[in-house]
């Protein structure tokens, strides 16, 4: 897990994703590796189609090269490392975020028919299914406002807990503080919006952070109990934030979803880089603080998030690194 991802997109080059991701692979030390997809082509053998395709693989090319020229710019000591893949996009990066602590991808505001169905459609399908936690950036971080914060969704669901586990680490590397939300949906029976309701609301949370203050004391970390819908509220608490940290499926939804309906809302609404945190295999599970004491060097003495997010080196496994 020595690697950061960057999904490169050959039509539109995202600088704010480019940004986020050469700074973040300098933060932990990891290897930048970008990433452009070639869809294959439609019509077979078609003049037509393969004459498509040629202009397609151009087009990566140009737009590979124009990323690596821009991030050695920005971070001339940073490694980096470069593949062209043949392969639907989504798919391609999928495939390569089981061997990744983190994949960055940017969003082309696409509707929401067209981002479900359309077949250039990456940010779904691939925070739906990656391996590792998945970054998608709409719009630059606001590193302007201070305190630096960042925000992470909590609804005592595991997903949250591994949501807490990678947003704690990561305020700690940005020396950012911590702001932990739960959102209540309003009820429509008068009898659930009592003291009683918030009060317990307010011990879920609480037992939710538990002990990461203790791990992390450099973190200033605050809990807060908003009331209304959690797109709109979660919207509202990470507009001047860093990072949106969320689990990839809370405790709404059915059983087989693999996307919460919180986190489809806020690949449309959030206002900064919103960072989706899959479930950890179960052999790798350290979201309790009290199992996550285990020795690393650097930043990684302290505990292990949720998806663990290495920090050696290893052979690349396609292109070099520079």
């Amino acid at each position: 897990m020595n690697e950061i991802l960057l999904g490169v997109d050959p039509q539109e080059l995202s600088v704010p994703a480019l940004v986020w991701a050469a700074d973040e692979a300098a933060r932990r030390g990891l290897v930048l590796r970008l990433v452009v997809a070639v869809p294959p082509a439609h019509g077979g053998l078609r003049y037509d189609a393969l004459a498509r395709q040629s202009a397609l693989r151009i087009r990566a090319e140009s737009a590979i090269a124009n990323a690596e020229d821009l991030v050695r710019e920005l971070r001339d000591d940073l490694r980096i490392a470069t593949d062209r893949v043949n392969g639907a996009p989504a798919t391609v990066l999928r495939d390569m975020a089981q061997h990744a602590a983190l994949v960055v991808v940017s969003s082309r505001r696409l509707g929401r028919p067209a981002e479900m169905l359309s077949e250039s459609s990456v940010v779904v399908p691939l925070t739906a299914r990656a391996d590792c936690p998945v970054v998608v950036v709409r719009a630059p971080e606001h590193t302007a406002v201070h305190p630096p914060t960042v925000v992470v969704g909590v609804d005592g669901s595991e997903s949250s807990r591994a949501a807490v586990a990678f947003a704690v680490e990561e305020a700690s590397l940005r020396a950012a503080r911590l702001r932990a939300v739960w959102v209540w949906p309003r009820s429509v029976l008068a009898h659930d919006d009592g003291g009683e309701g918030l009060a317990e609301r307010r011990r879920l949370l609480a037992e939710s952070v538990a002990g990461w203050a203790e791990r992390y004391p450099d973190v200033a970390m605050t809990q807060e109990v908003l009331r209304g819908h959690p797109v709109e509220q979660l919207a509202l608490a990470s507009q001047e934030s860093l990072s949106l940290v969320v689990g990839r499926r809370g405790r709404g939804g059915y059983s087989g979803m693999r996307l919460g309906s919180t986190v489809h809302g806020l690949l449309h609404r959030a206002p900064c880089p919103l960072v989706t945190v899959p479930l950890p295999q179960r052999e790798r599970r350290t979201g309790d603080p009290a199992r996550a004491d285990r020795s690393r060097s650097g930043v990684a003495d302290r505990p292990v998030p949720a998806a663990p997010l290495g920090t050696g080196t290893r052979p690349p496994r396609h292109g070099t690194v520079r």
